[in-house]
């Protein structure tokens, strides 16, 4: 497993309803400005499913990100497994500063890890970003 982490300075709450709704998913799941995330879905269960669609604003890539939960543990904990059979992991810590996402994932074998790494990582710091603007 490839991990990775974020601290977020905002209440849990707050991360998490950013981090879990559909409002929220289309302002951050994606690695850079000039990629979008559209067609969201989440049925936030044990056993409910996401996906949406990533693409390049130029139009020169896509893909559908999606899987389904095998774990949601409020506030604390999600886990789920992608289209592909790859496991996801993501834990809430509620620290004094606000927050710290632990994210773990199994890589793939087209890219190297530490561009995977790079990239998951792209996401979390995009979240961050995201979470603690809409929290001012």
């Amino acid at each position: 497993m490839i991990e990775i982490s974020v601290s977020i300075s905002a209440p849990l709450e707050k991360v998490w309803e950013a981090y879990t709704s559909v409002d929220g998913v289309q302002y951050w799941a994606f690695a850079s400005d000039d990629w979008a995330a559209e067609g969201i879905e989440n049925d936030l269960r044990e056993d409910g499913s996401f996906k949406n669609r990533n693409y390049a604003k130029d139009g020169s890539a896509e893909f559908i990100l999606g899987g389904t939960y095998t774990e949601v543990i409020p506030e604390k904990r999600i886990a789920y497994t992608m289209g592909d059979g790859r496991k996801v992991e993501i834990d809430f810590e509620e620290t004094d500063g606000g927050v710290v996402i632990h994210q773990r994932f199994e890589p793939e074998s087209l890219n190297s890890e530490d561009m995977q790494k790079q990239g998951w990582q792209a996401y979390l710091d995009n979240f961050k970003a995201y979470a603690e603007t809409a929290q001012s």
